[in-house]
């Protein structure tokens, strides 16, 4: 798929994906961590360079993070009647609770879960905390999630050379399309498990303000 694609532009996806989930509520439609998972394959590969790989991905999660802060913190209020905030409503209601309970720690745990990621920055931006503060804990989650989702893929993209010498093509094809397999349906188990509880936040949060009004 990436055959004959210049390396810089390998690293321009990659960073456009990680910088937009959150910079543009782009986590919504396709997970940052699938581009950095891809990028550690391809490093693997000797396609791209993994130290320069991780420093990007870094990099451009931390940014887009911060431009998610950033709108949050222009927009105040008005982001929540955004139509991308009321479809999620339940969801924000528990993550602006978060925010309040755990303060800084609530990014670095917002940064492992797609739908959190995607909302985090802007709501933390709302909440006034200060940027400093944030910085902080955004840059410990980047770092903690860009090294652990990349070397994931690395060492995946290792594995499978080393059974392909071992085994043959033919049984490393296989195995990774096993892998793959599992992949999808842990992704699509963890996308159904985190519907259902977007769901029950919703209600919950539907019950909260019929019980005040």
């Amino acid at each position: 798929m990436t055959d004959g694609l210049p390396p810089a532009l390998i690293y321009l996806m990659i960073a456009a994906l990680v910088f937009a989930e959150a910079a543009l509520f782009f986590g919504f439609v396709l997970p940052g961590e699938t581009a950095i998972v891809v990028g550690g394959i391809l490093a693997s590969q000797h396609k791209i360079s993994l130290p320069l790989l991780l420093v990007i991905s870094v990099v451009a999660a931390v940014t887009g993070d911060s431009v998610g802060y950033e709108i949050g913190r222009r927009l105040g209020p008005r982001l929540l009647t955004t139509r991308v905030m009321r479809r999620h409503e339940g969801k924000v209601s528990k993550t602006q609770d978060m925010i309040r309970r755990r303060g800084g720690l609530a990014v670095f745990i917002g940064r492992f879960t797609a739908l959190l990621r995607a909302l985090m920055p802007a709501l933390v931006g709302m909440s006034k905390m200060p940027y400093p503060k944030f910085l902080l804990f955004n840059f410990i989650g980047g770092v903690v999630w860009v090294a652990t989702f990349t070397l994931g893929g690395y060492f995946a993209g290792t594995a499978f050379e080393h059974v392909a010498k071992l085994a043959g093509q033919g049984l490393a094809i296989g195995v990774a399309v096993i892998a793959v397999v599992a992949l999808v349906v842990w992704h699509f188990r963890k996308k159904k498990q985190e519907d259902a509880e977007e769901t029950a936040a919703r209600l919950e949060h539907e019950e909260e303000k019929a019980v005040q009004g």
